[in-house]
């Protein structure tokens, strides 16, 4: 009975059991699917509601970011400009004489601008004629083997390729170049034939000048029959006088956060403190000094081997390739103008353009001090050229010393010889002018405001990237017994390898060179270089030492 009770029983159970176990699993399934239906929903859902949000970040962005005008065209219509004086300019020169050429159109009752040809759309010189009666005038330097200029180099690609009709644009041209170069002014006259065959007219002949020669005496000699020939397409009279016309005025910072004052950067506030790539003209890379030694004893010249590290830097150069460096000007130079003018140097300042519609905010990064100015931004070694002298005689309280600045800067026969021989070849700075004239004492801002810029110092690099990847070699000559040392390469000569601090570091960028040894390393070289000219030569036979080890 027991057996078939447990028999019975068991039999009359399993149903139930079964039933049960598949409700348990019916239960789960519904939980997972249930869960998994839940959770696709709120993925989607969150997802879904992100990417809906997306279109409203262009938005923001649109709002925040300005857009410049790149029409120059516009730009002489809204302020009534009727000339444009494009410039090409390297080392500042060109730029410089732009900026006179401009400053002169106001003498004859004309107006001018000054422009940056790499700000602005050039194709719409074909518009100029939009504007009655307009001129375009190019300074246009050439750099290296026949180059353009880096700020030129959009524009010479431009007209190279260009098939627009410029029949409505009046030009001049003047190039500046160096005759010891096999391509002398090829900018210049490049661009000079280049927009006669777009047929645009010529207004005046070509201007080239010589850096080898008297470069200043030439622009002088072209510019004084440049504007009569100027009055004449514009129907004025040549009979402008020149007169003083202050392009920046002086603003003194008395509560300023030093914080946001500039200390000798040359583009980024605090570029120098947080240093970020890419590195070039306007954000130059602090390298550090680990090699600085001569290479020869006595002689009236010392040449001497420095060595940059660039391991940091992700700076990538090729034999060939020149290293720009910005220097600094000696400081006993520096304080010796601010105790001539009686100045504390130490002032904040800046210079903000009376054009409010210029690009050229400032002659050079503000706000600052006349120390920083003076140090980093300025020129105070080279002779100052003829424009800088006549707007300083106004300045002159002794008659003779003003009517001597007056003459120097003229271009008289008389007043060119005497620039030459007591300036130029006498290799006078503006401390020395200073000196020799006790009764010049000219306000500090409006000195700033006239000296051009302190340039970068360009040296072929000697070394190869392939062997010295991380460093870069640089062969450079200092001269003794001058009257005025070279403001770069005796700065460099100052440099100390492994110290820390600004004595042993370097502002530098590379600039890219034409100058590359042949495609095929089976090529056969001579190499001609004269002097510290050899530089480029010792990088190139590393690479070819280099390229032999492998193979």
């Amino acid at each position: 009975l027991t057996t078939m009770g447990d028999a019975s029983m068991g039999s009359n159970m399993s149903p139930p059991d079964n039933t049960a176990q598949q409700d348990s699993l019916l239960s789960l399934t519904d939980v997972f699917l249930v869960s998994l239906v839940t959770g696709l929903f709120t993925y989607w859902f969150f997802f879904r509601k992100k990417k809906e949000d997306v279109p409203d970040l262009p938005k923001m962005q649109t709002v925040a970011a300005p857009v410049r005008d790149s029409s120059f065209i516009e730009k002489m219509k809204k302020t009534g400009r009727n000339i444009v004086v494009f410039y090409g300019s390297q080392t500042g020169t060109a730029e410089e004489f732009a900026n006179r050429l401009s400053k002169d159109a106001h003498r004859y009752g004309l107006r001018g601008m000054a422009a940056d040809p790499e700000e602005y759309d050039l194709s719409d010189l074909s518009r100029l004629s939009e504007i009655d009666k307009s001129l375009a005038v190019f300074c246009m330097a050439t750099y290296g083997e026949g180059d353009p200029t880096d700020n030129a180099q959009d524009f010479y690609d431009w007209l190279q390729e260009a098939d627009a009709d410029l029949s409505g644009l009046r030009f001049a041209v003047f190039g500046l170049g160096n005759k010891t170069y096999e391509h002398f002014n090829a900018m210049g006259k490049y661009v000079d034939k280049r927009l006669e065959e777009l047929g645009a007219q010529r207004i005046f002949e070509l201007g080239l000048g010589d850096d080898d020669g008297n470069l200043e005496e030439d622009f002088i000699t072209w510019r004084e029959q440049f504007w009569p020939a100027v009055c004449e397409y514009f129907g004025v009279e040549a009979t402008g006088e020149e007169s003083s016309i202050r392009q920046y005025e002086l603003v003194l910072h008395t509560d300023v956060n030093m914080n946001k004052v500039y200390t000798g950067e040359m583009g980024r506030l605090k570029s120098y403190e947080n240093q970020k790539p890419p590195f070039d003209a306007k954000n130059p890379f602090l390298a550090r000094v680990t090699e600085n030694r001569k290479l020869n004893e006595g002689g009236e010249r010392h040449l001497m081997h420095l060595e940059l590290d660039i391991s940091s830097s992700k700076i990538r150069y090729e034999s060939g390739d020149h290293v720009a460096v910005y220097p600094a000007n000696d400081s006993s130079l520096v304080n010796q103008i601010g105790e001539i003018l009686g100045t504390d140097l130490d002032t904040v300042m800046s210079l903000n353009n009376l054009d409010e519609e210029s690009n050229k905010k400032h002659p050079f990064p503000c706000p600052t001090s006349y120390r920083t100015a003076l140090t980093y931004y300025l020129d105070i070694t080279n002779p100052p050229r003829t424009n800088v002298l006549y707007e300083l005689a106004q300045y002159a309280a002794a008659a003779g010393e003003q009517e001597r600045l007056r003459r120097m800067a003229s271009s008289t026969p008389e007043g060119k010889a005497l620039y030459l021989s007591w300036v130029v070849e006498a290799r006078r700075n503006i401390l020395a002018i200073l000196q020799d004239m006790p009764s010049l004492r000219p306000p500090i801002d409006h000195l700033c405001e006239l000296l051009p810029r302190l340039q970068a110092r360009y040296y072929s690099i000697a070394s190869s990237s392939k062997v010295h990847p991380n460093s870069m070699t640089v062969e450079y000559e200092t001269k003794t017994g001058r009257l005025n040392k070279g403001v770069a390469t005796n700065w460099l000569k100052g440099k100390v390898p492994e110290e820390k601090g600004s004595s042993s570091l370097v502002p530098m960028y590379v600039r890219k060179s034409q100058f590359r040894l042949p495609f095929k390393p089976s090529t056969p070289v001579i190499m001609i270089g004269p002097g510290t000219g050899v530089a480029p030569f010792i990088g190139f036979i590393q690479e070819r030492a280099w390229l032999k080890q492998q193979g």
